[in-house]
């Protein structure tokens, strides 16, 4: 048998015996549990275009949180990749899009939704806006406004893949093209 303490001598570990006793019992509401845990939400495949690959992430991303990375064109330092990024959030904000943003470097910026299904419609906004040199959203890469033409043309096409060169020069050629985080890390 337990030996009964008073309230006022319990310390922190009674306190979270008792929370965890209070707890075992208790029925969680599916909207309280982690993301991870929660069952996804059933996907209605009347709604699947098969023309449009983009519906099927749509869908499947309901409800999840989903991040996208947008890069600011020119070069511009930290302070201004802030204040452009901020008043995208803010016109997201304003047309009822919940969206974090987070800044990783003088010119680029993690927009983080907390519903992935809305995602492509704030991708559309943003490759709209002058000062977008891109936005990466599940691995693709799609150009904006603020692009230079050359890499409008090739993020649009498919990159041929280059056949293996029997030369020693094997690692400068294995870098993909389109791979945009490796091209900035090889320009430092």
């Amino acid at each position: 048998p337990a030996k009964k303490k008073d309230i006022r001598d319990y310390n922190d570990a009674d306190m979270a015996r008792l929370l965890e006793q209070w707890e075992k019992d208790d029925d969680i509401e599916e909207g309280d549990l982690p993301e991870h845990k929660r069952p996804p939400a059933p996907i209605d495949f009347s709604k699947i275009d098969p023309g449009k690959p983009e519906s099927i992430l749509k869908l499947t991303k309901k409800g999840k949180t989903l991040m996208m990375f947008v890069t600011v064109s020119g070069n511009p330092t930290e302070k201004e990749t802030e204040e452009i990024t901020s008043l995208w959030q803010g016109s997201l904000f304003n047309a009822n899009y919940d969206v974090q943003r987070f800044i990783v470097g003088s010119n680029r910026a993690i927009f983080m939704l907390r519903d992935g299904s809305y995602a492509w419609e704030i991708k559309d906004f943003l490759i709209n806006q002058e000062r977008c040199a891109d936005v990466t959203l599940e691995g693709q890469v799609y150009p904006g406004k603020g692009a230079e033409e050359s890499e409008k043309v090739k993020n649009k096409t498919k990159p041929e893949k280059a056949k293996k060169k029997k030369d020693g020069d094997k690692k400068s050629n294995s870098i993909k093209e389109d791979n945009r985080a490796t091209k900035q890390r090889e320009d430092l």
